[in-house]
């Protein structure tokens, strides 16, 4: 299903213009993530909605992504891992941040790891998406590590119990998709940027 819907946007696409077969290839990239994105945001959604947990899903799934998107961090080699990892993610996670009895002591020893981890490891890129610019490795780190900080300081503040869980997973989280271990441990190659020219 996924290989029929992206080549017959390629099929489209090429039909008004010609590229190359390094754009092309970038293209049929974007397609498939934006393919497995919306796919896979359905098949959680109806999950969450059957559970009755939709809206806090959300909630836990933008404050979660906010801080992804500059820091970054493994993906799946194979879409039914995404999938289970992500159902595991944003369906447990969610059960989680509604039940855990959360309390500052806690936010603050989650947050001594997680930040310096953040700091140090973002922007965590992958073998088809490499980060190569320096200026802009620069800028995600600077942005995860902001983040961060301020995700540590709302849950101090805070007096929602679900959000103060929602800050402190997502942190424990991205510390977690962006080590090197991790890496390692699941055989996906770590700073891909290394393996570019940058001058």
């Amino acid at each position: 299903m996924k290989s029929l819907v992206i080549n017959k946007a390629i099929n489209f696409i090429t039909k008004y213009h010609e590229y190359d077969n390094t754009t092309l290839e970038e293209i049929k990239y974007g397609l498939a993530s934006i393919y497995l994105t919306f796919s896979k945001l359905i098949i959680i959604s109806i999950i969450a909605i059957i559970l009755g947990i939709f809206k806090e899903m959300i909630i836990l799934m933008v404050i979660y992504n906010i801080l992804r998107s500059v820091s970054f961090g493994l993906h799946a080699s194979k879409s039914w891992i995404c999938l289970l990892s992500s159902t595991i993610i944003f369906i447990g996670g969610t059960l989680l941040c509604m039940n855990f009895i959360n309390n500052k002591y806690i936010v603050y020893v989650i947050s001594i790891i997680t930040i310096p981890t953040i700091y140090l490891y973002s922007p965590a890129d992958t073998k088809k998406k490499p980060i190569v610019n320096p200026k802009r490795r620069k800028v995600y780190k600077h942005l995860s590590t902001s983040i961060a900080i301020i995700y540590y300081l709302i849950a101090l503040i805070c007096n929602n119990n679900f959000i103060i869980n929602c800050l402190t997973i997502s942190l424990i989280i991205q510390s977690f998709v962006i080590h090197p271990k991790i890496y390692q441990l699941f055989r996906i190659p770590y700073d891909n940027y290394k393996h570019y020219n940058m001058n």
